[in-house]
């Protein structure tokens, strides 16, 4: 246990549920900068005096948020990704619909792990923290894939960064326009016919 959040931590698991989902939510729609810690403990149910008891700053917050989504994001979707299907495509469709899977249990995780931050205090350690779980990412969407199957010619190494940057663009795209209409459920139905239009056209691209 991180004695720094022992305060916390020491909570019974509703009350620390609550007050996750509360700054997941807050900190994903807004952003750090402009994020509240009022709205954050309001949505809580427990005072701002409260929150920082158990943490600290808001940056504390923030950064063990992070660290509490990454964790669930490797273990409940990169850990999850079966790396038997040697085939790239199919791989990202599976990807793709764990993705969605995680969505339905933990809504704003995705678009709280794409937040960014002018905060010249916290953007250092979040940039490490993206490049740790993109690294991660990329490890489990490329790993013991079927290089046989690219076109005669093609860098291999090159087309899989334009394929990884291409899905990559395409998700925060969904993750933007989750952002405008969040009270909205996404149509993941017509997302996943147009992610496989996606596919598809990379697929004509890279392989034989």
């Amino acid at each position: 246990m991180d004695p720094i959040f022992s305060k916390f931590l020491n909570l019974d698991k509703e009350k620390q549920q609550r007050v996750l989902n509360a700054a997941l939510k807050e900190f994903a729609r807004k952003g750090y900068d402009d994020a509240s810690t009022i709205e954050i403990a309001k949505e809580a149910g427990i005072s701002k005096g409260l929150l920082f008891h158990y943490f600290n700053t808001k940056k504390d917050l923030f950064l063990f948020l992070y660290d509490y989504s990454m964790k669930i994001i490797k273990t409940e979707y990169f850990d999850m990704v079966n790396t038997k299907d040697k085939d790239i495509f199919v791989r990202l469709r599976q990807v793709y619909l764990l993705k969605i899977e995680l969505i339905h249990k933990h809504p704003w995780l995705f678009q709280f792990s794409a937040v960014s931050t002018d905060s010249k205090e916290v953007k250092k350690e979040l940039e490490s923290r993206k490049l740790e779980m993109e690294s991660i990412g990329y490890g489990k969407m490329f790993e013991d894939i079927d290089e046989s199957k690219f076109k005669e010619g093609v860098d291999v190494e090159k087309a899989k960064n334009i394929i990884f940057w291409a899905i990559g663009g395409y998700a925060n795209k969904i993750i933007e326009e989750a952002k405008v209409s969040e009270l909205e459920e996404p149509d993941y139905d017509k997302i996943l016919e147009e992610f496989d239009a996606y596919l598809d056209i990379l697929k004509v691209w890279a392989y034989n």
